[in-house]
């Protein structure tokens, strides 16, 4: 009965407001452990995905497009080619139900509400290698295997490429350009990006991305990308100017100005042949300014630099379009390192742990993680029940709902003077106001902390309470000439002023 479009627009809000209600109450829950925390993202960004796809399918049917939805809505008014007949709409809509009706006669109504209920309590199905640990460390061995084996690498144990992974500005210009290279970056993007998508699939991986992008065009426009740029020293390498910018450059002879050894350089990154005379060099490498590499004759590019492409060593390398490409990657992946340093770091003590190790050590050891694991679903049953996130008593157990009750611990109170601090309970909330927060505030204000700004939350409130003091002060203040009275020897009494008058004139 939901084929209408109608009927489809219903439900799809139907459904879009059950899993909100359900990310709510899903996120009201707090993971015990690694495992759930993962498990509960999962699911979440699992029903976010499901939002996202039904609201894209309405602002389809709203859109309207081929008109279907205008047309049903008149049809529902009865609207026809031949004229308006209400009447003969509503039969016909009556004949179409009872005859779905009739078709099927044990159709039963499907309770909705536990089959969403039903995803809160699915296991989500997250593939990690044993060495990820279900995403506690990182397993970059095979990563590492193809830096120790290329040019731009260098034989180092695996515990110190955890260190250097994360900085691919720190490797040379010089040794970037390679086919070889920029396999090595994309498979190390690529798995940089799969790991964070199955350890943080709440994180919006594209706004992220998308900041890291703006920032690099910005930088790369101003040279100042860390392992690119053209300064003479760069973290202890020699920053090279093999990459030379031929736009500027109109004639052979102005590029002749660079100089032989800049030309050397430059024609060794493209792969080029290096000898020859200074004109030759920059003939050569001026062919290069309105010509892809891949279309120069094979005369022109160094022994092997064309013939080894199938290793990726010495290939020829990419040009200023790749290059870019190649840095962009790098900045992906200097982002992505500083998201999972957490992850690093563990990886890094585990792998330093495990060389102190034995063989047998590692193997009890994992025996060990495995029987935790299997007990840790025990654990989390033996926790204490407390659904309605009740205080703990001295036992360590929740207190009795109806203290609770008694006590009013449901009430909650806010007090603006102690900075909108909350004080859940009525007892507590009268207590606060002799506590050093709220006296603390009161100073603040300039206020004394009197019995007269008991139950006063609100700073407007207490400071026109205490102007409202100052001013009944300020009426009914003593004045000792008018109010201080005096005696005379017959027992008259007169106050200050009048007393001190008589006295000067001698009549008392």
């Amino acid at each position: 009965m939901s084929s209408t479009l109608l009927e489809v627009t219903r439900a799809g809000h139907e459904e879009v407001e059950r899993l909100e209600r359900l990310i709510v109450k899903e996120l009201q829950n707090d993971p015990s452990n690694n495992k759930d925390r993962l498990f509960q993202s999962h699911r979440v960004r699992h029903m976010i995905d499901t939002i996202t796809a039904t609201t894209e399918r309405l602002v389809e049917i709203y859109e309207d497009k081929d008109s279907a939805r205008k047309d049903e809505i008149a049809a529902l008014g009865g609207q026809t080619a031949s004229g308006t007949n209400v009447f003969s709409a509503f039969y016909d809509r009556l004949k179409e139900i009872r005859e779905y009706h009739r078709k099927h006669p044990a159709a039963r109504v499907v309770d909705v509400t536990e089959e969403h209920e039903a995803l809160l309590k699915e296991e989500p199905q997250i593939e990690f290698s044993g060495e990820e640990a279900f995403g506690r460390y990182l397993d970059l061995h095979e990563l590492y295997n193809q830096y120790i084996n290329s040019k731009f690498g260098e034989p180092i144990e695996y515990s110190a490429y955890l260190d250097i992974f994360s900085q691919p500005d720190k490797i040379p210009r010089k040794l970037k350009s390679t086919r070889q290279y920029r396999e090595y970056i994309e498979n190390l993007l690529e798995y940089l990006i799969y790991l964070f998508q199955r350890t943080e699939p709440l994180q919006d991986l594209d706004r992220m991305f998308s900041k890291v992008e703006l920032e690099f065009e910005e930088r790369w426009a101003n040279g100042s990308i860390e392992g690119w740029g053209d300064n003479s020293q760069e973290n202890g390498h020699v920053s090279d100017h093999t990459v030379i910018d031929l736009d500027y450059y109109s004639t052979v002879e102005e590029l002749m100005e660079v100089g032989p050894e800049k030309l050397k350089e430059a024609l060794g990154a493209l792969g080029l042949k290096t000898g020859g005379t200074v004109l030759q060099r920059a003939e050569r490498l001026f062919l290069t300014k309105h010509m892809p590499l891949e279309k120069l004759d094979k005369k022109h590019f160094a022994k092997g630099s064309r013939g080894s492409e199938r290793n990726g060593v010495g290939a020829a390398p990419e040009a200023g379009s790749n290059l870019k490409e190649i840095a962009l990657m790098e900045a992906k992946i200097i982002k992505l390192c500083d998201s999972l340093e957490e992850t690093i770091a563990r990886t890094k003590d585990n792998v330093v742990k495990k060389q102190a190790l034995t063989y047998e050590e590692i193997e009890a050891e994992r025996e060990e993680e495995e029987t935790q694991a299997d007990t840790e679903s025990d654990d989390d049953e033996q926790q204490i029940y407390n659904p309605l996130k009740l205080p703990m008593g001295w036992d360590g157990k929740p207190i009795p709902y109806w203290l609770y009750k008694l006590h009013g611990l449901g009430q909650e109170f806010k007090c603006e003077i102690c900075g909108n601090y909350s004080y859940w309970g009525r007892r507590a909330f009268e207590r606060h106001f002799k506590e050093w927060r709220h006296q603390h505030g009161m100073r603040c204000l300039g206020i004394p902390n009197t019995k007269n700004f008991n139950e006063i939350t609100s700073i407007e409130e207490a400071k026109e309470l205490w102007k409202k003091i100052q001013e009944r002060q300020g009426v009914n203040k003593w004045r000792p000439d008018l109010e201080e009275e005096y005696e005379d020897k017959e027992g008259n009494i007169y106050n200050k002023k009048t007393y001190t008058d008589l006295q000067r004139q001698g009549l008392i």
